[in-house]
């Protein structure tokens, strides 16, 4: 029996212990409180494609130095980018007068500011980069990658800041998804860097409109023109959000902003925490082709809003702005939501049934044909995104698979798996929204095992051998069963029956190359190198060989040459090239061609339980 001089001991030692943490936290929130962030961007040479990055920072005077670093990567996009390459004219001043810098790291600068109550740090960044992950600069506008141009004090990733944009000349805009500052033009507050990287800046004359959906604003700025209809944009653009709400329940913002790149030819998107960057071609939205192609941009992208930014594997945050930040599941973050871009188009209206399936189709074609996916798992991709995903060469289709492809797949037997097993009454949805929830509760991403715990709690059945197949596996795509599941009748055949094939893609240069040789293909077996160059075919030169072929043609083969085309499966060819400045013959006997064609339909003869699992499934 403990007494009661032990208990109340071992109670002051609790409260002690307790009014300690509290202590502690009371001084560091005060601490935070005390330092001042301030970033002012300016664009003396925009055309040029700079940008002026002015950072003041106050109440810091504890040590004899501060280091500042830039990160190497950003946010939903795997691969290391080394933005500090960017950077030039670092400089510095300690209470008004020059201090010493020393760059320690690749991406630290160390300003010695001998215990000085206020630090200015000036420096430029180049912005020469178009895509949606990477900051550029010109006469006509910045987009500012925020990750490649703010720089953030070494142990204060949590601290508040403001930025400030002052628009080159008769730039009029600014859109971003950060706080603005009440009664300050163009200033912004990020309650932490992490939100400050995580919020893209466009600057100019953007054409911008908006749209209320879910109980949420949304701004769309638009640069670089295009012949979008804005008011057909609002409705449709509307419905995907009302859709993608409907699965978590909630949409978590007060605003969300598109910022929209239109090019001659553009493409991609990437995600924030309450805003998007998407490339799209500025006459695409003309077509009813090229217009479901970026009603899927914006599908994917929104469904990010959740999906990642909110229910994330934990190894997505918080970040290590410095390395490589590993996950084995992209194919959830990435791959999950490829998958539901084709939902949310049906269930807003934007496609039929018909298109679905085909659309559904295309990927799983996809996923089938590439001879890597018998090589690489989805876990593995997902892990290897850093040197394989954003690096790939002429062999990575022969040995990696994208976890955006694979994890789509999964993502569509898994949700047919959890539909037939519940008989139609759970589906993916219901997994989606209930590990949103609980990160929510936890404030934490999840594990792989989470994940799979999840699964099988909701469809009431083991996902062991699921996982060990289609995750952790490289098993061939039972496709045909799961489709049948919800009433669909799914068959493959080869793709191109009776047709020589070599498997050797081409390219043309100043002269034809090879660019790409298929695992186990003729040239693969007889030994036909990527950088090949091709003279001739049974003697038949390339010339005579390409005088029919229109270019550019990013499908030319090397048996849709017409020597080839003629030949039958068994046939043997010839092939001369010149290697490293040396001819060498090579003989190809020719194969049919491996790739399969997928055919699927919907079963009007389909059970009760096959349409109720179809209707969840797709949710129309």
């Amino acid at each position: 029996m403990v007494a009661l001089s032990d208990c109340l001991q071992q109670l002051t030692n609790r409260m002690k212990k307790i009014l300690g943490v509290a202590l502690l936290l009371t001084l560091t929130m005060a601490a935070k409180s005390q330092v001042k962030i301030g970033f002012e961007v300016s664009f003396k040479e925009p055309q040029a494609h700079y940008a002026e990055v002015e950072m003041n920072m106050s109440g810091i005077a504890a040590k004899d130095y501060v280091d500042l670093k830039m990160p190497v990567w950003t946010p939903g996009s795997y691969l290391v980018r080394e933005f500090a390459k960017n950077v030039e004219s670092f400089s510095a001043t300690a209470n008004g007068k020059p201090a010493k810098v020393q760059k320690v790291t690749k991406n630290t600068w160390r300003v010695f500011n001998a215990k000085a109550a206020a630090i200015k740090i000036n420096y430029r960044v180049y912005a020469f980069e178009i895509s949606v992950r990477t900051a550029f600069i010109d006469e006509s506008h910045a987009f500012l990658s925020s990750a490649g141009i703010f720089m953030y004090p070494a142990g204060m990733i949590k601290n508040p800041s403001t930025v400030k944009i002052v628009p080159f000349g008769k730039w009029d805009q600014v859109n971003t998804g950060l706080e603005p500052v009440a009664g300050q033009k163009f200033t912004y507050y990020a309650s932490d860097f992490d939100i400050l990287f995580d919020s893209p800046i466009e600057v100019g004359n953007q054409d911008v409109f908006e749209f209320n959906a879910s109980g949420v604003r949304h701004i769309v700025a638009m640069y670089g023109g295009g012949n979008y209809d804005k008011e057909r944009l609002k409705v449709d653009m509307a419905k995907i959000v009302e859709e993608g709400t409907k699965i978590f329940g909630d949409n978590p913002n007060k605003h969300y902003t598109f910022i929209v790149h239109n090019y001659a030819q553009g493409g991609g998107g990437l995600e924030h925490l309450n805003s998007t960057v998407l490339g799209a071609s500025r006459n695409a939205y003309g077509t009813e082709r090229g217009y479901k192609g970026f009603l899927s941009l914006v599908a994917h992208e929104y469904f990010h809003l959740w999906n990642v930014k909110r229910l994330r594997p934990v190894a997505l945050g918080p970040f290590d702005y410095d390395n490589e930040n590993y996950t084995t599941n992209l194919w959830t973050a990435e791959g999950f939501t490829s998958y539901y871009e084709n939902k949310l188009l049906i269930r807003s209206g934007a496609t039929n049934q018909t298109t679905f399936l085909n659309d559904i189709i295309g990927g799983l074609g996809t996923v089938i044909n590439t001879p890597g996916s018998r090589v690489q798992s989805a876990s593995s991709s997902s892990f290897d995104a850093w040197i394989i995903g954003y690096r790939p060469n002429e062999n990575s289709k022969n040995n990696s698979i994208s976890y955006y492809s694979k994890g789509e797949i999964v993502g569509l037997l898994m949700d047919l798996e959890i539909a037939n097993a519940t008989k139609g009454a759970k589906s993916l949805d219901d997994v989606m929204k209930a590990m949103y929830e609980v990160g929510k509760t936890q404030k934490r991403g999840y594990t792989d095992a989470e994940f799979k715990a999840m699964v099988e709690k909701i469809s009431g059945i083991s996902f062991t051998k699921f996982w060990e197949k289609y995750i952790d596996g490289t098993d061939d795509v039972d496709f045909e069963k799961f489709f049948a599941y919800a009433g669909i009748d799914a068959t493959r055949e080869i793709a191109s029956p009776n047709k020589s094939y070599t498997g050797a893609s081409l390219k043309v240069e100043r002269s034809v190359i090879v660019s790409g040789v298929s695992r186990n293909s003729p040239a693969w077996v007889q030994g036909l190198n990527v950088n090949d160059e091709i003279l001739a075919l049974d003697g038949s030169s390339i010339a005579d060989e390409m005088r029919n072929v229109r270019l550019p043609n990013p499908g030319l083969t090397l048996e849709t040459l017409p020597t080839i085309a003629k030949k039958q499966v068994g046939d043997v060819v010839e092939v001369t090239v010149k290697r490293d400045g040396l001819e060498k013959k090579i003989s190809l006997t020719l194969k049919e061609s491996p790739n399969v064609r997928i055919k699927a339909s919907y079963n009007e003869n389909a059970t009760p339980q096959q349409l109720a699992v179809r209707k969840r499934w797709m949710g129309v």
